[in-house]
């Protein structure tokens, strides 16, 4: 006789579990321990089998007899109930492993030991603001164009175009490294190329004028603060290295009698590449001799002011320059990379590949093979020195125009 929903309500347990049968295969099963579960016996291939289907009150007894239906017209297909809820189970496990936070956090774990420190985290922080609460747990290989782009809409619509573009560009190397580990077959970050708006030009001001430059050199010359921040200001412009690898410079880094500087490839950008030599002008080595006799038995050639065991503040130089009124519209410190890149190409006619190695950009052979360290290293040296020779020149210049900035005598 059929179950009924009275009867199940008045269902005690018993010193023995026991069980009450409904029809079709479906019975009430009750433990000893209390409790009422749904049970679906069948038989299938010649073997009799047993699957749960869930438990009483939270599943009724027309739900279990819904669930039962299925199932028995799954065996009636020669579908096993049972090796098909493993499947669906691992299915379920792979696509969790397979979720596009997964895939991302793992790609960020093998590249991030040729990562600075702070690189890596813009990037997770970025992903996990912007990227995960949408897309995280999809599987990767199922995420489509439209899905991406509507993350990055929401991004784009904040006003951080430049953030979606980066967050785009991460999710492309996400995609690849997905199609690479065979968990996705395309990168549709590829189709959205034009999709969002533009990113203004300018994302680090710089000043590629020379007389504009000259007046900015002028001022930077003339600043009246502590020693550590005024070299280091009058040193930025010569070395064309990014503000990080440049504050936390080191002693033990210098070769003054070789007019050398070997900044550890653990402190590039880009770490792979090795380590970066920065040949050393005449007005680089005088400057660093200036502060020697300050900070010379430390380990920092910049050291903060508050501790020499630690390098000097990201803001320390950006604060003195907005001190002086180069706003962040006219000048970065970043910037200086900029306009060496532009002046040395365009008003001095400097080779493009020796440019382009002194800014430790990835500069390949015909072959495709990554230039070593040493690689025109005379031609280098010469260009360092050229370009010295030339800020010189627009500092002396009497005629250089005073331009945007204040305290420019």
């Amino acid at each position: 006789m059929p179950l009924t929903e009275t009867a199940i309500r008045n269902a005690k347990p018993r010193a023995k579990p026991y069980k009450m049968y409904d029809s079709k295969g479906l019975f009430l099963f009750l433990p000893s321990s209390g409790g009422k579960l749904w049970r679906f016996k069948y038989r299938f291939e010649g073997k009799e089998k047993l699957i749960s289907l869930g438990t009483y009150p939270e599943i009724s007894l027309k739900n279990a007899r819904d669930r039962r239906d299925i199932e028995r017209k799954r065996v009636a297909e020669a579908i096993d109930p049972s090796a098909n809820r493993q499947a669906a189970k691992q299915a379920k496990i792979s696509d969790a492993e397979n979720s596009f936070e997964v895939v991302a956090r793992e790609w960020i774990s093998k590249r991030s030991a040729t990562w600075e420190p702070s690189h890596s985290s813009k990037i997770i922080r970025r992903l996990e603001l912007d990227i995960f609460p949408w897309l995280g747990s999809r599987p990767v290989g199922e995420i489509k164009a439209p899905e991406l782009l509507s993350a990055l809409r929401r991004i784009e619509a904040r006003g951080a175009v430049d953030t979606a573009h980066r967050a785009l560009q991460n999710c492309g190397q996400i995609f690849r490294y997905a199609i690479a580990t065979g968990r996705a077959d395309r990168d549709v970050a590829a189709d959205l190329r034009g999709a969002l708006a533009p990113v203004k030009e300018g994302h680090f001001a710089a000043v590629t004028d020379p007389k504009e430059l000259g007046a900015l050199l002028r001022t930077l010359h003339g600043y009246e603060g502590g020693l550590v921040v005024r070299c280091a200001l009058r040193l930025a412009p010569l070395v064309f290295l990014r503000p990080g690898e440049l504050r936390q410079a080191e002693w033990v880094e210098f070769d003054l009698e070789k007019a050398e500087w070997v900044v550890p490839a653990k402190r590039m950008k880009i770490k792979d590449q090795g380590d970066h030599i920065v040949p050393l002008s005449k007005q680089a080595i005088a400057i660093l001799n200036e502060i020697q006799p300050l900070t010379g038995r430390g380990r920092y050639v910049f050291p903060s002011g508050r501790s020499s065991q630690r390098p000097m503040s990201e803001n320390a130089v950006l604060g003195a320059m907005r001190r002086m009124g180069i706003t962040k519209e006219e000048m970065t410190p970043h910037g200086f990379r900029a306009t060496a890149r532009t002046i040395l190409d365009e008003v001095l006619h400097v080779r493009v590949d020796v440019i382009e190695h002194q800014l430790s950009h990835a500069v390949r052979d015909p072959n495709g093979r990554a230039y070593n360290r040493t690689s025109h290293l005379p031609e280098r040296l010469k260009m360092m020195q050229k370009w010295a020779d030339y800020l010189d020149g627009l500092i002396n210049n009497d005629k250089v125009i005073a331009g945007k900035f204040r305290n420019t005598a």
